[in-house]
């Protein structure tokens, strides 16, 4: 089995053969992405293999940066403005700013622009009565100035149209016919048969990019790897980090917009469970941003819909990740009252830290770790990328500010520390939970350099340092299985009397989706869960738990007890007296797969260990430190290892900090904790 991530500096391959993990790093190329990945197919050998399973957050980074292809939207007359809407919600920070803009429904940044958003003449009631009929005259006309907009592809999101599709389905027939076959169409009674119109739209268009940005990609993906021998299955990860058939996965891309830090989250998990950790951050520190996610009893919080950016929401299931501007490219600058800040910009890939050499004028902090001796200037990547000190030493001069050198190095990797560790923290709290009764599992290329010092701010159990930290979203892909999904939107009141309607719901649910299932299906497993609330309130409590089999009046009161049972976990209070109205009915089918398992490794007599050398730890203090220098592929299980040290791999580098103790498990994993005072 082959996994890869595509991030977006680098490119990270995994592959298992006998049992034996191998990796690679390859930096990305945003020109033509799918080059790193056959290259790291190369390297690591593709031929033969059983699997290729691919995440990727190409999808998340164009909408983020607004690198996308012209599309269109057609909605009902009266509503083309559904996307400036949004829900009216502003962030903590614009609560007071009378200047904010939502960023996609500003002119400057707007997913689709105005003039590209036309109204349909059609009208579609709540019960599914056709209120206005469709206007095949006018849709042509509208379709006629799209034409000479050259527009790439078209959304279709028409109200109610989850009740009823008939109009829906003869726009998008009406769209083949005046723009061209080839011109990919998304509608949302299949991307998104959900009740909430703006969530329906955005994700109908966000579909539609999606298509137009993989699906070109996918086949290329497809074509060479099968030109380098590669004839087994190659599936696609999900943003809940479940795979699908890469040709399925293309029906609704909307699903595959970013996976790789879902993919983060459950390798985490599998750790965690052989490991015997259940209560998990998990951490991933890149070169833009550190994503937090957290997992309670060995289960992660999953979503059903999740925001790529404010307010821009997308009906998908998905691991709750909150992220930070703060990683290894994030830029180091001077706020105007005089501050050290950190991010939330980012150098990126392009011209990235001042010491790639690639043209970055500004410091970052992975310039501040070379300059503090942290990373080795002999290169990173299994040196793929050397780094050269004196650029990033002029970045840091540059800065405008009275401070002194050796104070903007350290005050800039302290801020980036205490950023993450805030996070962390918020995440935490947020569910109710001790940051201190967790153990963090950090990964990602910069995990181990910045995550250990935040033992000192949050006092977590424990760090714990996977093997291969910098390539661990793609190990994940390894420990899934395959999952199929879908839901449906039907409002009803939870009564005896609705038990035939509800089955109904489910049934057609699950007939679809096993129509999709290829190949073996030994083991597959059907949950059905359903989003409901109390009759009056606006939201739902998701994922309550549907008892097997047949949906009788029986099955509709356990409903009905689950609903109120889930209800008090989430808010604390039980209101048993109140009817329950049912929302979304969703059927997730899993196929299990081939697993890459944790293995313990043999534990020697002798795990007395000698550092590789000594080094200095520069600007972490008053005074630089020396401290002790070891190589992990030596370092056997059981070795313990005194800060402050540095602990060196291929592509990654771990900082054990002064005060900390550190221990190799029997997994490999680094585990490191604040030493016992004496």
């Amino acid at each position: 089995m082959l996994g890869v991530d595509v991030g977006g500096t680098f490119t990270d391959v995994v592959a298992v053969h006998d049992g034996r993990i191998e990796v690679t790093k390859v930096p990305s190329d945003p020109a033509r992405p799918a080059g790193s990945v056959i290259e790291g197919a190369r390297r690591l050998g593709v031929a033969g293999s059983r699997e290729f399973r691919h995440a990727s957050t190409m999808g998340l980074n164009a909408v983020i940066t607004r690198r996308l292809p012209k599309v269109a939207l057609l909605t009902t007359d009266g509503h083309r403005d559904v996307l400036d809407r949004g829900r009216v919600w502003r962030p903590p920070r614009a609560l007071t700013d009378p200047r904010w803009r939502r960023p996609f429904g500003d002119a400057a940044r707007p997913l689709v622009p105005r003039y590209l958003r036309r109204g349909i003449t059609e009208r579609m009631l709540a019960d599914g009565t056709v209120l206005i009929p469709l206007d095949e005259e006018q849709v042509r006309a509208q379709l006629r100035v799209l034409a000479r907009c050259d527009v790439e592809g078209v959304a279709i999101c028409l109200l109610n149209a989850y009740v009823d599709d008939t109009h829906e389905r003869r726009v998008r027939e009406l769209v083949h016919e005046g723009l061209g076959r080839d011109v990919p169409v998304s509608i949302s009674a299949e991307t998104s048969p959900l009740a909430r119109e703006y969530a329906r739209a955005s994700t109908t268009v966000v579909d539609v990019f999606m298509k137009l940005i993989f699906t070109g990609y996918a086949h290329e993906l497809a074509g060479e790897l099968g030109g380098l021998g590669f004839d087994g299955d190659l599936h696609f990860a999900d943003c809940a980090a479940t795979l699908l058939p890469w040709r399925q996965a293309l029906d609704r891309p909307h699903r595959i917009v970013f996976a790789g830090p879902a993919a983060g989250t459950f390798a985490g998990v599998e750790l965690g469970r052989a490991i015997g950790e259940r209560d998990l951050l998990c951490v991933d520190v890149g070169g833009t941003s550190t994503d937090v996610s957290m997992a309670v009893g060995g289960e992660p919080f999953v979503d059903t819909t999740f925001e790529v950016e404010h307010d821009l929401v997308i009906n998908a299931l998905s691991t709750e990740i909150s992220s930070v501007g703060a990683g290894g490219g994030s830029i180091v600058s001077i706020s105007p009252s005089g501050d050290v800040r950190v991010g939330p910009g980012s150098a990126g890939a392009v011209p990235g830290p001042a010491c790639y050499g690639r043209g970055g004028e500004l410091p970052t902090v992975t310039d501040a770790c070379l300059l503090m001796g942290i990373l080795d200037p002999s290169g990173i990547a299994g040196g793929e990328l050397r780094l050269d000190e004196e650029p990033a030493r002029s970045a840091f001069e540059s800065l405008d500010t009275p401070l002194s050198l050796d104070e903007r190095i350290r005050y800039a990797y302290r801020i980036a520390v205490a950023n993450i560790a805030e996070e962390m923290a918020n995440v935490a709290i947020r569910h109710g939970t001790d940051p201190r009764d967790f153990t963090v599992v950090a990964f990602g290329a910069a995990g181990g350099m910045l995550l250990p010092a935040t033992l000192d701010l949050l006092r977590a159990k424990r760090i714990v340092i996977p093997p291969n930290p910098g390539l661990f979203s793609a190990v994940g892909l390894l420990s899934t299985d395959l999952a199929y999904y879908d839901s449906r939107s039907a409002y009803r009141v939870l009564e005896p009397s609705a038990a035939d309607s509800i089955g109904a719901v489910f049934e057609e649910i699950e007939r679809s989706l096993r129509e999709r299932i290829t190949g073996p299906q030994d083991g597959m497993k059907v949950r059905r869960t359903f989003d409901a609330r109390l009759i009056g309130q606006h939201w739902e409590t998701p994922f309550v738990e549907v008892p097997d089999g047949p949906i009788d009046p029986a099955a509709v009161e356990t409903m009905i007890a689950n609903f109120h049972d889930a209800y008090e976990r989430r808010y604390g209070n039980r209101f048993p007296g109140m009817p329950v109205e049912g929302v979304t009915y969703r059927v997730q089918i899993t196929v299990p797969g081939h697993r890459f398992e944790h293995t313990p490794l043999p534990t020697p007599t002798d795990t007395s260990v000698t550092p590789d050398r000594t080094t200095e730890l520069r600007h972490y203090t008053d005074q630089a430190l020396t401290v002790a220098e070891y190589t992990r592929d030596r370092l056997p299980v059981g070795a313990l290892v005194h800060g402050p040290a540095i602990i060196r791999e291929s592509l990654s580098t771990t900082l054990v900090c002064p005060g900390q103790v550190a221990r190799v498990g029997a997994y490999g994993e680094i585990s490191i904790e604040l030493a016992a005072k004496k």
